[in-house]
């Protein structure tokens, strides 16, 4: 009795196998979680392509798109392709022949049968792309044939067919369906869609339900991200009010693809969970960021700046790189763009085993990785093997499967991932053919503008209209499949919210869709306020008075106001007096650029040396050298040029022949020095910089300057300083205390130049100068507090050496042309530091009074001019009350 009873469960069972027939993956999940939730079995949902491998048994199979790519790409190296020969390495090859086969075979054509030379060439294609695939996997009409030769296993197999969520069906598998319709029970569930003509003569049922009433809105946005902003606080309204449950909304566009990245952003800023139909971006993961970045310095090149990211990504991942210490970075210079393998080998090479934070050089490590990415594209796949695992790896392959390694980073950008979102408890994000396939009743459609839907009809890529009419080889082409998708997910929805741009992100004015030209549009503006906010950002600025009550909005209000007022506020500079974050800046010295900065623009100078903001600094390779860079390497070259003279027998008796000779020495290895810690142009650039260097400091060491009896030279000799920077024969003590009379403030630095006599008697101080000349020079002393180098050298000097030392102080420009003055020395050395150490003592006084205001230098080059208003009128509105408040400590603004 048992068996009896599992044998007629077993029949029960058989005769209660049904099939449904859906084309996309989300309508396939939802009739899933339907029989689920239903508690229904024996229930099978597949594709036609499914249902016709399933008939024809024998394991076969349709074809996998990925092993139709994979084929492809195999094929196409192998196959003379005639006329098509010159494109068939390029990019997006793959991606076109695959596209092309597939509305082939979709529309049922046969290629044996043409004589065209293009059809010819796509037939050997073809054939070889058969050959490679598994003999399981079948064409569209060879699947057919072998499923109607068994329509009798039709019953046990299928059972009843329903057809879900169709509003059209590719031609070949049109005489399926017919053949199948005589053996079993097949129902178009059509719903409020258009039943297609070629259906209605067939012994089919189609049941229909009415299409819903309800009225289409249709919003006008500024732009696509409006578009999405919009969305939500629609979301957020049908949650919050109760009208909607997440699995009944659903958001579409036609390609959805353009608005990833603005719904992705948004849903976790309105923690709302999206379930992103297609897939979420790859790169957005950590396992894609972590190809991206290797393929960035495949394609890039292997700087500074992408290694240190690349090393902080792979570091754990990597079998490769698993011994290497996790702050192993610090040995790399801040600087350095290190763009080549010769610098990464230049740099590891001056470093030791005890410069490594476990004391073990590992630099072999390091170099083995910069040399395999050095290689570049060619060596992507070696790349992805050696230095990717998991996820990682397995994006990289995909990547190289879908392109050329040349074109990486936009094949890593194309791919896609599951998001683990459930949709059948979440809202969706889906393009309108998978919405299409499985309505909800709340949709927002999205870009419904001119040219995005319906999108355009295009010929195909390889077989273009004269061969093959488009109609023929696309029969169900992009721009219908819009216009019956929009008609379904209305049709099917209780309420259809639409919207569309009208600007795009470049600010082109975009024109309507012509499915939506009969609706009367609802105009929306950006700073609307709306009574359900997508996010707390949004709820705050679409409500002014509440976001006016904010921290922040107060401060941003009470800025702005304080700006555009006739007074002078604590926005403007204002400080409270005796401010102990400034007296403790004055306990540490000073450099001549930061007491620059001091006298000419204290807001600058608090902000600079107070806050420490830094304006930073590109890794990459420059096109050229700005004016800072340019005269340091300058000085570089200099310092060496001179220590190396004063070892022979000094600047001061060298010749043209040994400054020539010392100099090309010293720029030999200061460049060198500079490609490892530096960014420098490309080498053509770089090459004439390095011989415009070279000419300067042939002219700074050949200018005729008379030399004392016995002298000395140095450059770059440090003073005020806790480190004598590792220089043993110096003329004095470079620790030591140096004051600026009756100011308080200690100064530190490096004298450009120094020439000392024998007796110590007499010495030079020269400050090098490689800017443009200023004709006009000879009348220059402080110049506004611009020049204080040669008075404050001067100062040191005497300081140092003692005050019955003689002194002469001289700006040097060496890129003067011949026949101009070049040295310009400073007259009255001790009445002009007497003049500036007022002055000095002027500025930081008013410093500590709390006036750190903008100076006479602020509406000049000013790195952060950000922190000020960006109209030049505020400056001329507050520069009379500045002048005023700040009395005689402006007043070196006026010295020549």
């Amino acid at each position: 009795m048992r068996t009896k009873h599992i044998v007629s469960a077993g029949r029960t069972n058989a005769c209660a196998r049904h099939t449904i027939i859906v084309h996309t993956r989300l309508a396939g999940h939802m009739a899933r979680v339907a029989a689920a939730r239903a508690g229904q079995s024996g229930r099978q949902v597949m594709t036609m392509g499914q249902l016709a491998a399933r008939l024809a048994g024998g394991f076969l199979r349709p074809i996998d798109p990925e092993a139709l790519r994979d084929a492809v790409r195999e094929s196409l190296p192998a196959v003379d392709l005639g006329e098509l020969e010159p494109i068939k390495n390029l990019p997006g090859m793959v991606r076109a022949a695959v596209s092309t086969l597939e509305k082939v075979w979709n529309a049922n054509i046969e290629l044996a049968d043409e004589s065209h030379a293009r059809l010819q060439a796509i037939r050997a294609l073809e054939t070889e792309v058969l050959r490679r695939l598994p003999p399981a996997m079948k064409r569209p009409k060879e699947l057919v044939e072998l499923a109607c030769a068994r329509l009798g296993y039709a019953e046990a197999v299928l059972g009843p067919v329903e057809i879900h969520g169709h509003s059209e069906m590719s031609p070949c598998w049109r005489p399926l369906l017919v053949a199948l319709s005589k053996a079993v029970k097949v129902t178009w569930i059509a719903g409020p869609r258009h039943v297609p003509q070629w259906l209605r003569a067939m012994p089919i049922e189609i049941p229909q339900s009415p299409a819903s009433e309800a009225e289409p809105f249709l919003f006008s946005c500024a732009n696509p991200q409006h578009e999405v902003v919009e969305a939500f606080r629609w979301i957020r309204e049908l949650l919050a009010n109760g009208t909607a449950h997440p699995e009944e909304i659903a958001i579409a566009a036609a390609s959805p693809g353009d608005f990833d990245d603005h719904v992705s952003a948004l849903s976790r800023d309105a923690n709302i969970p999206v379930h992103f139909v297609h897939g979420t971006k790859a790169v957005a993961g950590y396992g894609g960021q972590i190809a991206a970045a290797v393929a960035e310095v495949l394609v890039k090149g292997i700087a500074q700046e992408r290694m240190r990211r690349l090393f902080a990504l792979i570091a754990s991942h990597s079998r490769a790189l698993r011994d290497l210490p996790r702050d192993w970075t610090r040995l790399l210079p801040t600087d350095a763009p290190l763009t080549t393998v010769e610098r990464w080998e230049q740099l590891f090479r001056s470093k030791s085993a005890d410069d490594w934070p476990d004391g073990i050089d590992r630099s072999g490590i390091v170099l083995d990785v910069v040399r395999l990415l050095a290689r570049g594209p060619d060596a992507a796949e070696e790349v992805g093997e050696k230095l990717l695992s998991g996820v990682p790896l397995a994006l990289w392959r995909c990547a190289l499967d879908e392109g050329p390694p040349q074109a990486l980073p936009v094949t890593l950008s194309r791919l896609r991932c599951d998001d683990g979102i459930e949709a059948a408890s979440h809202v969706i994000f889906a393009s309108a053919m998978a919405l299409a396939s499985a309505p909800r009743p709340y949709v927002r459609l999205l870009a419904l503008n001119a040219g995005r839907w319906p999108r355009r009809i295009s010929e195909d890529r390889l077989i273009p209209d004269h061969v093959i009419p488009i109609e023929k080889l696309d029969p169900l082409p992009i721009g219908d499949a819009d216009w019956r998708d929009f008609r379904t997910i209305a049709a099917s929805a209780k309420s259809v919210a639409i919207s569309y741009s009208r600007r795009d992100v470049e600010g082109r004015l975009l024109g309507r869709s012509p499915i939506v030209a009969k609706l009367k549009e609802i105009y929306l503006g950006r700073a609307r306020t709306r009574e359900h906010a997508a996010s707390e950002s949004d709820r705050l600025l679409a409500r002014p008075n509440e976001f006016a009550a904010t921290p922040i909005a107060i401060s941003g209000r009470n800025c702005w106001s304080d700006w555009y007022r006739d007074g002078l506020t604590p926005h403007d500079g204002l400080t409270r007096p005796d401010h102990p974050r400034l007296k403790k800046l004055f306990e540490r010295p000073l450099s001549a650029t930061s007491l620059k900065l001091l006298l000419r623009d204290p807001i600058r100078f608090v902000w600079r040396y107070a806050f420490r903001w830094r304006e930073p600094q590109d890794a990459d390779e420059p096109l050229t050298l700005d004016a800072l860079a340019f005269g340091n390497l300058v000085h570089d070259v200099l310092r060496s040029a001179v220590e190396a003279l004063e070892l022979a027998s000094g600047l001061a008796r060298a010749g043209r022949p040994q400054i020539e000779k010392a100099v090309g020495s010293a720029l030999k290895e200061i460049a060198g020095a500079w490609e490892r810690e530096h960014p420098v142009p490309p080498p053509l650039i770089w090459t004439s910089f390095l011989e415009r260097v070279r000419q300067m400091a042939l002219a700074a060491l050949s200018c005729p300057i008379a030399g004392f009896k016995g002298q000395k030279s140095w450059t770059e000799i440090p003073f005020g300083s806790d480190d004598e920077n590792g220089r043993t024969e110096m003329p004095w003590d470079a620790t030591r205390r140096v004051e600026i009379p009756g100011t308080g403030i200690r100064i530190q630095g490096y004298i450009d130049r120094l020439d000392l006599a024998a007796d110590r008697k007499r010495a030079r101080v020269i400050d090098y100068k490689t800017g443009r000349l200023n004709r006009d020079m000879g009348s220059v002393v402080l110049k506004g507090g611009n020049e204080l180098q040669r008075c404050l050298y001067a100062f040191c000097v005497k300081t140092l050496l003692g005050s019955k030392v003689e002194i002469e102080a001289a700006l040097l420009y060496p890129g003067a042309a011949e026949g101009e003055q070049a040295l310009f020395p400073l007259h009255d050395v001790d009445a002009v530091l007497a003049r500036l150490a007022t002055a000095i003592k002027r500025a930081r006084s008013s410093i500590e009074a709390g006036l750190a205001l903008p100076g006479i230098d602020a509406s000049n080059y000013n790195d952060f001019a950000f922190a000020l208003p960006a109209s030049q009128s505020y400056l001329d509105r507050k520069m009379a009350l500045v002048q005023k408040r700040l009395g005689r400590a402006a007043a070196i603004w006026e010295e020549p």
